[in-house]
């Protein structure tokens, strides 16, 4: 049930019930899972992406070897860096 106007929080309440939560042992609880399971699905999205790119390096016909070779020191030239 909505609270009526006159049950309204001032301004000064909000922010000392933000301030609590601030401080609160749950808050930090929650914020970490959220910042973990971010991560993860980070993770997730990279290594999909670079699935992605493998899978099409493949379909190309390149090789570990091939990448090796075009990238080893011996093929870079000062002028290239």
């Amino acid at each position: 049930m909505a609270k009526s106007h006159d049950e309204w929080l001032t301004d000064e309440e909000v922010e000392a019930e933000i301030e609590r939560l601030k401080r609160s042992e749950a808050v930090k609880l929650a914020r970490k899972k959220i910042r973990l399971e971010y991560r993860h699905r980070q993770v997730l999205y990279s290594l999909r992406n670079l699935e992605k790119r493998g899978k099409a390096l493949m379909a190309a016909g390149i090789t570990s070897e091939m990448l090796d070779q075009m990238y080893s020191d011996e093929s870079l030239s000062s002028e290239e860096v």
